[in-house]
């Protein structure tokens, strides 16, 4: 019962505040670590992959290990393992945070300012070069951000936290931190992150698929969604991106909003929609937003179920 008291409590905390300062996130504290051990890789492939293998093994079960030993610490406080394990979820979900970056790229497409857009989409929502980009390339960028984002920066903690407590989190954070260093189809990277990315599309198999069906309850019931679309657009499109599951969330967002999304000779999804603007940015939002109530709250009733067992 008490994971269920941190979830809740994890969840109101990002919600409320969003990330902490970017030098004491966990995320920006992993990211250091993989720069450290990137610098100290072999050039030589096999051995390369040998050491991407081992790192991919290595720094999750390192996180999880350090971030179970802080909490045994603070358990002996009163209230302290609770406390913390909020502290954790509340650091490795980004809900409000991912809102509020779309709603920037927003309202600098709504009022005109393209260069803005593209340069705030492509600091914090997408790792595409965004300086051509028309403004319905960005607001399209911007939208598959949240939905993307959503699955695996806020679902996929969430699960691995009601499954694993703070560890869980912990870890999962690491893998996708990963993930999103390393795991570039590049001959820089393709040895040393291939363990990495396989092991974060492993992880995101399930919250992918679960984000999208939520975001087709989530379309249900919302006057300005198609949920219809949603369903029919995930079933035909998902499959169109190179990542097993970036397509799921993306595509069922797609076709909730009825607005197609292109990543330049990479993938279309919902290609009879019309193209994006700005305003889309704030259904889609709107859409996250309740999908993530929709799941949040089943988790939570999940985990007061098994505790009151």
């Amino acid at each position: 019962m008490s994971r269920a008291v941190a979830f809740a409590a994890g969840v109101a905390l990002d919600a409320a505040f969003g990330d902490p300062p970017t030098r004491w996130h966990p995320v920006g504290l992993l990211g250091a670590a993989v720069s450290r051990l990137q610098a100290h890789a072999p050039s030589a492939r096999a051995a390369r992959f040998d050491y991407g293998l081992a790192v991919a093994a290595g720094l999750p079960l390192a996180a999880a290990s350090i971030t179970a030993l802080a909490r045994e610490a603070c358990a002996r406080l009163p209230l302290g393992r609770v406390a913390f394990e909020a502290c954790v979820l509340d650091a490795a979900s980004a809900l409000r945070t991912l809102l509020a970056r779309a709603h920037e790229v927003e309202d600098a497409l709504h009022l005109g300012d393209l260069d803005a857009a593209r340069a705030l989409c492509g600091m914090h929502l997408v790792s595409r070069d965004t300086r051509a980009l028309s403004a319905s390339e960005v607001a399209g960028a911007t939208i598959e951000s949240v939905a993307e984002n959503l699955s695996d920066g806020v679902i996929a903690p969430w699960l691995a936290f009601a499954l694993g407590g703070a560890p869980g989190a912990a870890a999962y954070r690491a893998v996708n931190t990963l993930d999103s260093r390393w795991g570039y189809r590049s001959e820089e990277f393709e040895a040393l992150g291939g363990a990495s990315a396989r092991l974060d599309d492993a992880l995101n198999l399930v919250p992918s698929r679960l984000t999208a069906l939520a975001l087709v309850a989530a379309a249900a019931n919302d006057r300005d969604a198609d949920a219809r679309e949603a369903l029919a657009c995930w079933r035909a499109d998902a499959p169109r991106t190179a990542s097993p599951n970036a397509g799921h969330p993306m595509a069922a967002m797609a076709g909730a909003l009825r607005v197609r999304l292109v990543k330049r000779e990479a993938y279309e999804l919902g290609a009879a929609y019309r193209d994006p603007a700005a305003a889309d940015i704030g259904r889609a939002v709107r859409l996250a937003r309740r999908a993530a109530m929709i799941l949040g709250a089943g988790l939570l009733g999940a985990l007061v179920a098994t505790g009151a067992r």
